[in-house]
């Protein structure tokens, strides 16, 4: 089969490592597992940090991808409640563990060290494979797992969030902010985002959104919470300064689920401004099968459709990371499998 191979280990903060389209064996499933013919894969910027050596555990070589969505070509031994020929998609969020609040130990996020995506097949523990929704593309199926995943904990787990709550969103435009979006407006809340570029908050505001304000304004928290009233949850991926503006915007008693840190460590927090507002400041990463499996229904009743920026082909994949590196993106970068 047709694959792409991580083989050398950088250290954090040197050279990305390269990429390699070869030929490699196809799996053979095993006890407990399913092999899928992938027709899509999809990126998260994961999968450009692992290349910098930016995760523990990396191993190599090892094939990349979390996100995928395909045909079951094989059952291992002991696989009950599917068919060969069956339509899936895959929960990318590895052996949890028992506690829902916390990943266990042994937890594996689908994709260096353990074999990914960017592959025609993989093979997975059959409990980590779920129907693929019947609404949706190949392309819109192969795109909602990991940020989908990760979006749903922050915003229905974490953030509790409730019809008529005001939700703001900075940085509108990576996968994960635009699944955030669209759960939460699901869930009848009333979205606001924030970003550098006016045609990403309008795209937004098609998508679901309230309204937004560009950063690039000299008064843009100013402008935000006289244009939101303040915020009962903020979902931020950004951390950096923006972090201290987001606490400036929550209401009193409201939540800030954070995900992310794309913009590094939040200094100079004042904490006065946290604990005479009774905030909840909460941290949340990816999700359980449970949370997976809601989300996916989420989206089927709700008949929602991932936001797809650009389709590559599998031996594209270092122009789609370089794409995913200049953030120049609205929603996600999806990966045609050859057939």
């Amino acid at each position: 089969m047709k694959a792409v191979i991580l083989k050398d280990k950088v250290k954090m903060g040197g050279d990305i490592a390269p990429l390699y389209y070869e030929e490699v064996e196809i799996p053979k499933p095993g006890l407990g597992e399913v092999l899928i013919k992938l027709r899509n894969a999809a990126l998260n910027r994961r999968d450009v940090y692992v290349r910098y050596g930016a995760y523990p555990g990396i191993e190599v070589p090892s094939i990349p991808g979390s996100d995928g969505a395909g045909v079951i070509e094989e059952l291992g031994e002991g696989v009950h409640g599917f068919e060969i020929g069956n339509e899936v998609v895959i929960n990318p969020s590895t052996y949890w563990g028992d506690n829902p609040n916390i990943q266990s130990s042994s937890f594996l996020t689908l994709g260096v060290p353990r074999d990914g995506t960017y592959a025609q097949y993989i093979k997975i523990p059959a409990e980590y494979v779920f129907p693929k929704p019947k609404h949706l593309s190949w392309e819109e199926a192969a795109a909602i797992p990991l940020a989908g995943l990760t979006a749903y904990r922050a915003v229905v787990t974490k953030g509790e969030v409730k019809e008529g709550d005001t939700v703001i969103i900075p940085g509108i435009g990576g996968g994960v902010a635009t699944f955030a979006l669209q759960i939460a407006a699901a869930k009848g809340a009333k979205v606001f985002v924030t970003s550098s570029s006016d045609e990403k908050i309008e795209k937004a505001v098609a998508l679901g959104a309230a309204g937004g304000v560009n950063y690039r304004s000299e008064n843009w928290v100013k402008e935000l919470k006289k244009l939101s009233g303040g915020a009962d949850l903020s979902i931020d991926s950004v951390g950096g300064d923006t972090f201290n503006d987001l606490i400036n915007l929550a209401k009193p008693g409201s939540k800030i689920v954070s995900f992310g840190a794309t913009l590094g460590p939040v200094n100079n927090i004042v904490m006065p401004r946290v604990f005479l507002k009774q905030l909840q400041i909460l941290g949340s990463t990816m999700g359980t099968s449970e949370e997976f499996a809601s989300m996916l229904a989420l989206y089927e009743e709700h008949q929602l459709k991932p936001v797809i920026d650009k389709i590559y082909r599998l031996e594209e994949i270092e122009a789609a990371h370089l794409k995913m590196e200049k953030g120049s993106l609205f929603g996600k970068i999806v990966i045609s499998i050859p057939q």
